[in-house]
């Protein structure tokens, strides 16, 4: 099949040109991370071997201890490497380094033994800091590919290239972890220290082509910024002006504060299912088993909600999701059985993929292009801190009611609450301005 043949085939999925294939192709190595690190296999790992012995409680306190102290991290060094960034001309480097942390640091897990909780934590903690900032040099990269409506195109293209990959490599994980004979293992133990070893592998193989084939962004000065002025000096008075002007950003503010409400419950979800499905008693094979069935019912919603933003407009398309997980917190009140929590699953994959892609190019659509990675520093800066409080209303609630139930109604005000910020917004004033800033630094350049 010629290039051209490929190219007009995946030209309706966003995905025609290599750069922009390549640029998706890293969120599939990125996304083995996501489903067997954070999701899946080590959780089940630490609470089961790294931390045996320990009372249940103390254990998912240290787990969630980790991950808060791995979010507060990025929070607060995500908008100055994004200003740095921004300056130096040099975003694919710090993605580089940062995803060479986590995979170091995924490498670490795979010597962690019985009892040894807090080795297993520092590598965990270490691994979602890099991760977490290669992500947002990786977002950063997405508005010098594309514009216009073909943004969200794109952007939803990452998220179900990402789903195909990181449930790919999960299926092929519980493999080695359930039936290790398969394949010449001892045990399964074997099979989840296989696994760290495979998502080291797998991320380093696939996020070779964005290396090779996406451009590097040019450094941009502002017209008042002296040329002879230092790299850092000059990121750091950007930053500040960026968190003094964002404001000024009006219609793009209220869409990252929108975000910050709304993400935080999708977090939230995210997190907290697992737990709350084994509670009222769902089997660890089925708990895994629903993970993994919303990594591939996720794979042509995630394209299909690219298509959708394309005609009636990625807000709107937004507000579908958010009423989605509504109707997801209420169903999960009365939810009681195996099925009920697979069937949360696929609604769950339904929209999850693309309210968080469309988030991201929408707000991308309203923020200079220059200045991408110093924006979407301060977009991870605050989604991070902001996403603390997702989990700790739902402790909380569970504190008051002794109930999870109670507690994913309570999640269902961050979707509400984020919907009417959301609906203030306006976007095509918000791209309005971006693209006046961009051509008033075209013009003094």
């Amino acid at each position: 099949m010629t290039t051209s043949r490929i190219a007009r085939l995946l030209r309706p999925l966003g995905l025609e040109r290599r750069d922009l294939r390549a640029w998706a192709l890293w969120d599939w190595a990125n996304s083995a991370f996501v489903t067997t690190i954070v999701a899946a296999v080590f959780p089940i790992y630490f609470s089961s071997v790294a931390a045996a012995g320990m009372p249940a409680a103390s254990a998912t306190f240290r787990f969630s201890l980790a991950t808060s102290i791995a979010l507060v991290i990025v929070a607060l060094i995500a908008p100055v490497l994004g200003a740095v960034a921004d300056v130096s001309g040099r975003k694919k480097r710090f993605l580089a380094a940062f995803q060479l942390v986590a995979i170091l640091a995924t490498l670490g897990l795979t010597t962690v033994t019985e009892g040894e909780w807090l080795v297993a934590l520092v590598f965990f903690a270490i691994g979602n800091v890099g991760a977490a900032a290669a992500f947002v040099f990786y977002d950063s990269l997405l508005p010098h590919l594309t514009s216009g409506r073909e943004l969200h195109v794109v952007s939803t293209a990452g998220y179900a290239v990402g789903y195909l990959g990181g449930g790919l490599l999960l299926a092929l994980n519980l493999l080695w972890i359930q039936q290790p004979q398969w394949f010449g293992l001892p045990d399964g133990g074997a099979g989840v220290r296989l696994s760290f070893l495979s998502v080291a592998v797998w991320w380093t193989l696939f996020s070779i082509p964005l290396f090779r084939r996406v451009a590097e962004p040019p450094a941009r000065r502002e017209a008042d910024e002296p040329p002879g002025a230092g790299t850092i000096a000059t990121a750091f008075t950007r930053l500040g002006e960026t968190f003094r002007s964002i404001r000024g950003y009006r219609d793009a503010f209220l869409m990252l504060a929108a975000f910050l409400l709304y993400s935080d419950g999708i977090n939230t979800v995210i997190r907290m299912a697992t737990i709350f499905g084994a509670e009222i008693g769902i089997e660890q094979q089925h708990l895994i088993g629903a993970l993994l069935l919303v990594q591939f019912v996720g794979v042509p919603f995630a394209f299909l909600f690219g298509r959708v933003a394309s005609g009636i407009g990625a807000r709107t398309a937004i507000f579908i999701a958010l009423a989605v997980y509504v109707g997801i917190c209420i169903l999960a009140f009365f939810m009681r059985t195996a099925a009920h929590f697979y069937g949360l699953a696929v609604l769950v994959a339904m929209v999850q993929g693309g309210c968080l892609a469309l988030s991201r190019s929408l707000f991308a659509s309203m923020i200079p292009r220059h200045k991408s990675s110093e924006f979407f520093g301060l977009f991870s800066a605050l989604e991070k801190f902001a996403g603390i409080l997702g989990p700790a209303v739902f402790t909380v609630a569970v504190g008051l009611t002794a109930s999870s139930r109670y507690a994913t109604l309570a999640v269902a005000s961050f979707f509400i609450g984020g919907a009417l910020i959301l609906w203030r917004v306006d976007v095509e004033k918000g791209q309005r301005v971006a693209r006046d800033v961009e051509e008033q630094l075209a013009g003094g350049t």
